[in-house]
């Protein structure tokens, strides 16, 4: 029996609006596509309407819980196919394409920010903050109306630590990295069992299990804030040249 609560959450996940919205032809097909994902229990991440070997549309979704199965492409292609076709948004003959966000995803929703604090980033800004565009760093999290960064990409004289703006955001994607690898094949596979679970293909797991799984997920949707990463200053860089210094010294007077 599914927790009113979790599925309130679920519910609230597919409705919550994207920060990041396609312009002209994408957003037309966005309109078509959006209340059908949503009505069959998915969010749209993004689309991409591309010229290249004819026109391709390919429309990226994802379950609330951030997974995608081949099985859930499927579902959604066979319903979306014939909605596309009545709409007629592109005009012109296309392939549609549906598939997951991928590892490296797009990330389009404040709860995606909060969802992968503490993941490596690369954010894209429609409107420069303090005179730059591009930034990469380790997400801290969600302040407000901005996010937190940990740059590490700065130069000397450079703050490390910024809060961007959200809405002036053009694109954010996640960069892959072990621990970002690690995270999704675990969600895959909880994915996966919980559809055998439903299904009744193998029992579900006894009460005292379910809870402790839940409470799991839920403590890995909260994480604590990381930690800012040391600045690498120059006078960080003398002290530590001074003591490398003086441990070459106390080797030679011991000899």
């Amino acid at each position: 029996m599914t927790d009113p609560t979790t599925a309130s959450h679920g519910a609230d996940l597919i409705a919550e609006p994207r920060l990041v919205v396609e312009p002209g032809m994408g957003a037309r097909v966005a309109a078509v596509a959006g209340p059908v994902l949503e009505g069959m229990g998915y969010r749209l991440v993004r689309i991409r309407v591309s010229g290249e070997a004819g026109c391709t549309v390919q429309i990226m979704a994802e379950r609330p819980d951030g997974t995608m199965l081949i099985e859930d492409c499927e579902a959604i292609s066979k319903a979306l196919s014939p909605v596309m076709d009545v709409a007629d948004p592109i005009q012109r003959a296309y392939r549609l394409e549906i598939s997951s966000p991928g590892i490296d995803r797009p990330l389009v929703r404040r709860s995606d920010f909060e969802r992968y604090t503490g993941h490596l980033v690369k954010i894209d800004m429609a409107v420069p903050h303090d005179g730059r565009k591009r930034f990469r760093g380790i997400l801290q999290g969600v302040e407000g109306a901005g996010i937190r960064l940990i740059r590490d990409d700065v130069r000397e004289g450079q703050d490390r630590d910024v809060l961007l703006t959200m809405e002036d955001i053009s694109d954010a994607r996640l960069v892959l990295t072990d621990e970002l690898i690690a995270e999704s094949m675990r969600r895959g596979r909880d994915a996966e069992r919980e559809i055998l679970e439903s299904s009744g293909i193998v029992p579900e797991p006894p009460a005292h299990a379910k809870k402790a799984r839940e409470q799991r997920d839920l403590s890995k949707s909260h994480k604590p804030k990381p930690k800012a990463a040391p600045k690498n200053t120059k006078e960080h860089r003398l002290a530590a040249d001074k003591k490398k210094r003086a441990g070459t010294t106390d080797h030679h007077e011991g000899d």
